[in-house]
């Protein structure tokens, strides 16, 4: 089995570091990752702890795949209690430091208290240390990476780090690491920053063993191969994920101008498609694609930004090549804000991996921000002169370089939407779901997805379940609730696993069952991952519910639930929310308000 069999748990009130033996029963009932970590969370904190608080629980964990020669074995994720929820965290990240921290003979990392002064942590094998940061205290993400590797003159460590929102509280902030990969959803950087840990640095030679060598060479090719010749894992090596956004254009699930419409008629210049176009004078957005650890997919988008664009005109420290526009991206920093400059997308792209920002919740934020400077509820006195007009491209780039750096508004802006517009008396223009902000997809045209998100264990998320082909198919709320509940459970597996849910297109369950069987001790079989699936998510919801969460929180914006949608296939249409949500209760096994009931917790082992 990949396992090393061994955590390392890091109080940082204390400054102890001590290595303990991985709970392989733990493992067994919840997999690895998303699932291990949870449970470890589960048993290592008070639910009801303050998210900036010392009590929380910070947690690196790895899956059982992590690191081996399945392709996309690269993921890890970041769990702990979010501040800008108050529910569980649990952000997925990819590039290389995972597999990395896998190599240095740790499956999770824990790390408890908070330091008295700013500290780094660094793991090399077996070698484990805490050393002052107040050197890289205020640096960038890009900054410290560099710095940490020629402090250990070692090239080699890979770095999971905040930037400067992380160290100042920004309720969104992420962890990223190997430069613009990032752990990027629900605060998990505040986190970092309230226990003045500013990074964590990994390299390892210890290699990873698997149950069945010989199996698991011959599954991980034949898998590999699927991938190769699925077409729509070709699109995502060509196009990346940004080709979601003519899509969701063309049916009218595209979020614009905050949710008030659903086609964006700027989007075909902040698409795929204008990210690969060639100027008159040669010049191109995209430069190349790349891939994380041991992905063969390679969605990854390298760009760089035209000379003469006004964002670095005059700043040079931006005229390389950096990390290129996802689907996700592209869509908070253009139709969601009305800007229709590729550019000037791309370099507030760049601030979010300097500075560790999720670039979903700044750009839901700013559009939030926009409607309510165009109602006349914030000013320009408030906005450091910027009119915070919806098509500004200024707008977007100045206010995500000052919530990085948390300079004038951009400290309202870190607050995230919810607790924007509350401050300023529209609660109601907030798009989120437990305060945390939409991804691209309009649930008005979408309803499973709407479904999904108001359920969401961690709050609005697009990542967490997988209706989208019967949302497309049917536009009605009928028979979401099924699929809803069953793509979240494997969704739960796929994240647990330490492979990448890109691979899903081509693989099914009997695919990701014959991996991690060949990989680890026992019989994995599709029914048995998806029970340990059904267990993550009930465990998660049992975590909420101690924090404070109760079934009120399973809700979506009155926008979605009452103003039908203006244009696209779904003219007319509001989210079908309440003959969704008592079917999938039920199907689920809670009760009517939402608790999962004794019967359901016993069969799960939760009991």
């Amino acid at each position: 089995m990949s396992w090393q069999r061994q955590i390392l748990r890091v109080n940082l009130t204390d400054s102890t570091i001590r290595a303990e033996p991985l709970n392989m029963q733990w493992a067994s009932d919840y997999i690895g990752e998303r699932g291990l970590g949870t449970k470890y969370l589960w048993e290592n904190m008070d639910p009801e702890a303050e998210p900036m608080g010392p009590d929380n629980v910070l947690i690196f964990a790895t899956g059982p795949l992590t690191g081996t020669s399945a392709s996309t074995s690269g993921r890890y994720a970041v769990l702990t209690k979010s501040p800008l929820t108050g529910a569980i965290a649990c952000s997925n990240s990819g590039g290389k430091f995972g597999a990395e921290l896998k190599y240095a003979g740790y499956d999770l990392l824990l790390v408890e208290g908070r330091a008295e002064e700013p500290v780094y942590l660094r793991i090399e094998d077996g070698d484990v240390s805490l050393h002052p940061a107040k050197k890289i205290w205020g640096k960038t993400v890009w900054e410290t990476e560099e710095w940490i590797r020629q402090e250990h003159n070692n090239p080699m460590l890979k770095v999971a780090t905040i930037g400067i929102a992380g160290e100042r509280g920004v309720r969104y902030a992420a962890v990223v690491n190997d430069l613009h990969r990032a752990a990027g959803r629900s605060g998990v950087g505040a986190v970092m920053g309230s226990k003045n840990l500013k990074a964590v640095a990994a390299r390892g030679t210890c290699g990873v063993s698997v149950d069945d060598p010989k199996r698991f060479m011959e599954v991980t090719s034949r898998m590999k191969d699927m991938l190769a010749g699925d077409r729509g894992t070709r699109g995502l090596t060509k196009y990346g994920t940004n080709a979601m956004m003519d899509t969701m254009q063309e049916f009218g699930g595209l979020p614009t101008r905050n949710f008030k419409e659903v086609q964006f008629e700027g989007y075909d210049k902040v698409d795929a498609r204008a990210m690969l176009a060639i100027g008159a004078d040669g010049h191109r957005n995209l430069v190349t694609n790349t891939a994380c650890f041991g992905c063969t997919i390679a969605c990854g988008r390298i760009s760089h930004i035209h000379k003469d664009h006004f964002t670095i005109v005059n700043r040079k420290e931006y005229w390389h090549a950096s990390g290129g526009l996802e689907y996700e991206t592209a869509y908070a920093f253009g139709p969601v804000v009305g800007i229709d400059d590729i550019d000037a997308c791309t370099f507030a792209g760049y601030l979010m991996n300097e500075h560790g920002i999720d670039p979903i919740s700044f750009g839901v934020t700013l559009a939030a921000a926009m409607e309510l400077f165009e109602m006349g509820v914030i000013s320009t006195e408030e906005t450091d002169g910027i009119e915070l007009k919806f098509g500004n491209a200024q707008a977007l780039t100045v206010m995500a370089e000052k919530t990085g750096k948390q300079e004038g508004f951009g400290e309202v802006l870190g607050l995230g939407s919810r607790r924007m517009c509350e401050k300023y008396g529209y609660p109601e223009l907030s798009m989120t779901v437990k305060g945390q902000e939409f991804a691209g997809y309009d649930s008005r045209a979408l309803q499973g997805m709407g479904l999904g998100y108001a359920t969401g264990n961690r709050g609005a998320c697009h990542l967490k379940h997988d209706t989208f082909e019967v949302d497309m198919e049917d536009q009605t709320g009928s028979g979401k609730a099924e699929p809803c509940k069953a793509s979240q459970d494997w969704q739960a597996v796929v994240d647990s696993s330490g492979l990448c849910m890109f691979t899903m297109g081509a693989w099914g369950p009997e695919e990701f069952a014959e991996q991690l069987d060949a990989d680890s001790e026992g019989d994995w079989t599709v029914d048995r991952m998806t029970e340990s699936g059904e267990r993550i998510w009930n465990l998660e919801r049992m975590f909420n519910m101690a924090a404070g969460l109760t079934s009120a929180d399973d809700t979506l914006p009155q926008r979605l639930l009452k103003d039908p949608a203006p244009s696209g296939t779904a003219k007319g249409r509001v989210n079908e929310l309440d003959l969704m949500l008592p079917e999938y209760y039920r199907l689920r096994g809670w009760t009517d308000d939402g608790q999962p009931t004794t019967e359901t917790l016993k069969r799960l082992g939760l009991g």
